[in-house]
């Protein structure tokens, strides 16, 4: 069973203000978690139903704590809505402040409010190579259980910072490394854009109003997806991974 006091702490790290004070937060369902015990992250306690400690002894053994629990129990204490497999309490990480040291493609995240949007984002991110993602303070908690669980194992890849995009981006301007890139509705087609360089910043804007105009002041280059149809506007999860999939292709073309 799942104790009072480790229920208790599990459903706090659902909170931002607990998971700051414990510096912990939860990995919840089987593939994600398998994902986390085969990396170098920190694991403080695993809750796991019978069958899945049975299907993998190994991966659990050196755990400092290991509690089998009922799939029942791993709901309650949890946010999944159906959970057979396990739930991991996981120390958040250090890590070192942002340098660039060559050009790559960075994303940079300016308000980004949905949890959801910013899991899916990383994920995007992880899928094309992007190690990198700076986010403004005012953008969701990635230890969010919503952006872990829609991140899946991606967010153990991607290194998340949050800082004062002005500061970032005033420092770029005074010794410029590489361009910087905002995705605005009017903008040059990114079926068109030239590259002077492969890598960049790519700055994606707040899902109501776009990258704000404190941001906006140190973009270099506009772009935008040429639209075909009628729709108002694109969730800036897809928005973003069709730009990372047209500046990644155009800046790799004999990538297979």
């Amino acid at each position: 069973m799942i104790s009072q006091k480790w229920s208790k702490l599990i459903r706090g790290l659902q909170q931002k203000k607990q998971r700051k004070l414990e510096q912990c937060f939860i990995v919840e369902g089987e593939k994600a978690v398998l994902e986390l015990l085969a990396s170098t992250w920190q694991v403080k306690a695993l809750f796991a139903t019978e069958r899945f400690l049975q299907q993998h002894a190994k991966a659990v053994a050196s755990l400092p704590l290991v509690e089998q629990c009922t799939a029942d129990e791993l709901v309650k204490v949890g946010t999944f809505s159906t959970n057979d497999a396990a739930l991991a309490v996981v120390a958040i990480p250090e890590r070192p402040a942002f340098t660039l040291t060559q050009p790559e493609w960075v994303l940079v995240l300016d308000t980004i409010n949905d949890p959801g949007n910013l899991g899916s984002i990383i994920r995007i991110a992880d899928w094309y190579g992007i190690k990198h993602i700076i986010c403004s303070g005012d953008t969701a908690d990635s230890y969010n259980p919503k952006v872990i669980a829609a991140a899946k194992g991606s967010f153990l890849r991607v290194n998340l910072y949050y800082q004062d995009l002005t500061e970032l981006f005033a420092k770029q301007q005074q010794r410029p490394v590489q361009p910087i890139y905002g995705a605005y509705l009017g903008g040059e087609s990114i079926h068109n854009l030239a590259l002077s360089q492969a890598g960049g910043f790519i700055v994606m804007g707040n899902e109501a109003n776009g990258i704000s105009p404190e941001v906006g002041q140190y973009i270099t280059k506009k772009i935008t997806i040429p639209a075909y149809g009628s729709a108002e506007s694109l969730n800036v999860g897809i928005a973003t991974a069709i730009i990372c999939d047209n500046l990644c292709r155009i800046s790799q073309p004999n990538q297979v």
